[in-house]
């Protein structure tokens, strides 16, 4: 299993995690195996905005020995009164739930408290005038949430939340379909949604990935906006490459799902190569660096993905940005300018030009 860092709690969190939307669908013994064999092989995050509320005593009695060793994701404002899933932003009633969450999950704190839902200005409005922010905030300092996060579709609003400087993880759903304009949950342009990537990375905030195959949308060629099946592998590997993702959150109901996952691991660059997108790429994105290093190999070994990143990143005033830039073996003053990624690049980016660009930037 591979790990990223959250600069704003310390949290070593795996790239993939496991979203409990299905969980419920599952008989409790398979659940629990799934689970099991999740956490044996590196998984250490998980979603609780589940559709079904037998998720949280199958991840209560799954995790009881090992809590510590996992990361809570846990909504404010799902409501599991009915059986199922339901959305509130009444006071009363997410104390409520939590406490029967809390009950059910075994445990007396949460790693990461999360607004839910957040995807227009009148919900937001609701959780701050009903109390629910306050509640969380009190919640932190009393130690039974450790960190606050909050779920959004809409970059805008996002943004907006953002620079309250409560959020240390974003969850927000990422994949090329809703990023390029496709699908239910299509919020923003390609440019928006890029700026609060970089947002993120820059201000050390983690993102969570939810619907990361766009509802399945994209895992057909019958449904899918590109004409063609988006595997799972190459999904993850999209959202991956995002400025700061953290962990990609598939649903799984079983252990033949969890397997599925794990398999991205080991597999190819080939395999997780998702350049077929290109052909959809909006005008707003059109020559836009993806940092999805498909230009690959560089012939003087540079990592383009990431000189790229850095200096973009830069850009937008990321103080560590050119600490990290520095720290790399090759830097863009190394390009002998062979145009091998200029022809390469699925984006129509014109990478040897960027390069001088940067390097004249960084001065090297």
């Amino acid at each position: 299993m591979e790990y990223r860092t959250n600069r704003r709690t310390g949290d070593s969190i795996s790239i993939i995690g496991l979203g409990s939307g299905s969980l419920h669908t599952t008989g409790e013994r398979e659940a629990i195996a799934a689970l099991c064999y999740a956490y044996e092989h590196g998984i250490n995050y998980m979603d609780f905005a589940a559709a079904g509320a037998a998720a949280f005593g199958y991840a209560g009695k799954a995790f009881s020995s090992v809590r510590g060793s996992m990361l809570y994701q846990v909504h404010f404002g799902t409501d599991y009164k009915t059986g199922e899933y339901g959305w509130t932003t009444d006071l009363d009633k997410i104390k409520t739930q939590v406490e029967w969450q809390l009950g059910k999950l075994g445990t007396d704190y949460i790693d990461y408290g999360f607004i839910h839902c957040l995807d227009a200005e009148s919900d937001w409005e609701a959780y701050q005038r009903n109390g629910v922010l306050d509640y969380l905030i009190t919640m932190k300092k009393q130690g039974v949430i450790h960190h606050i996060g909050a779920s959004s579709h809409t970059p805008s609003l996002a943004t907006k939340i953002l620079d309250t400087g409560l959020v240390d993880q974003l969850m927000f759903s990422i994949n090329p379909a809703y990023d390029y304009q496709h699908g239910k949950y299509a919020n923003g342009s390609a440019s928006e949604r890029m700026a609060l990537y970089q947002r993120c990375e820059a201000d050390g905030i983690g993102i969570s990935v939810m619907k990361p195959f766009s509802a399945g949308q994209l895992l057909s060629a019958d449904t899918s906006p590109f004409g063609r099946e988006i595997t799972r592998y190459q999904c993850i590997q999209y959202a991956l490459d995002k400025p700061g993702v953290l962990t990609v959150l598939p649903g799984i109901r079983n252990k033949d799902d969890v397997e599925q996952l794990l398999g991205f691991l080991d597999a190819s660059t080939e395999e997780k190569d998702y350049s077929a997108i290109s052909t959809l790429t909006p005008d707003d994105a059109d020559g836009r660096c993806m940092y999805c290093n498909h230009c690959q190999p560089c012939p003087a070994g540079l990592n383009i993905g990431l000189i790229n990143k850095y200096y973009d990143l830069a850009m937008i005033g990321d103080r560590l940005a050119a600490n990290h830039y520095a720290k790399l073996d090759r830097k863009a003053s190394d390009c002998i300018s062979c145009g091998h990624c200029d022809r390469r690049c699925p984006f129509h980016v014109h990478q040897s030009e960027r390069r001088a660009e940067i390097a004249a930037y960084f001065g090297k």
